[in-house]
């Protein structure tokens, strides 16, 4: 079964949607330039709204390993997805702070965009066309990787079908395709979450 990841939930009612449609995990953005951007105090608030099987997730760019490591050792984050240089040297670090789960994404525009990823050691891979671009990338780029990974940009409810049945993800990541105007969409969110778990029954 393909797991699934809503990212970028600000709002309450985000929260309440996805306690409906029960997500593998949920995304809490904790970028400054990101207009998802949200305030440790903010993403505890929704955390605590979470229902306990859904997995948080936070979002972060070049952060201090050690501010990483207060939110989910706090238990804002359960899991932490890196989105800028972090090397292996990073990784050490902040695996000597926290043992909990760590995601790194990568930007793919050809195949030699993978060999960095299918080599860091990180738990889990994030493939996708740039932080938070909303466009697809050449899914055939990334045909050989043998990793598990979550594939993200540019996905939503009318072609993450053909995304899964291409490339077995372990896991789809969407954001801007679940939302209108800036906002996350109820109706788009359960259309994904219905998309994936359709194509999964097949």
């Amino acid at each position: 079964m393909t797991k699934i990841k809503l990212c970028g939930l600000t709002r309450q009612m985000d929260i309440q949607q996805a306690n409906e449609l029960l997500p593998d995990y949920v995304g809490f953005v904790f970028y400054p330039k990101s207009r998802r951007f949200l305030l440790p105090k903010h993403a505890m608030k929704l955390k605590g709204l979470l229902d306990p099987g859904i997995k948080a997730v936070g979002v972060f760019v070049d952060e201090p390993p050690e501010k990483i490591a207060v939110l989910i050792e706090g238990g804002v984050i359960d899991i932490a997805q890196l989105h800028g240089h972090e090397d292996a040297a990073y990784l050490r670090r902040l695996r000597q702070l926290t043992d909990k789960p760590v995601i790194k994404a990568f930007r793919v525009e050809k195949p030699q965009d993978c060999l960095p990823a299918e080599e860091c050691p990180s738990d889990f891979l994030l493939l996708d066309s740039g932080m938070g671009s909303g466009v697809t990338f050449d899914w055939s780029a990334v045909e050989g990787v043998r990793r598990e990974f979550f594939l993200a940009g540019g996905l939503h409810a009318a072609n993450v079908a053909a995304a899964i049945q291409a490339l077995h993800p372990f896991a789809v990541d969407v954001s801007s395709g679940i939302e209108t105007e800036g906002v996350k969409d109820l109706k788009k969110m359960a259309a994904f979450v219905a998309a994936v778990r359709k194509e999964d029954a097949k």
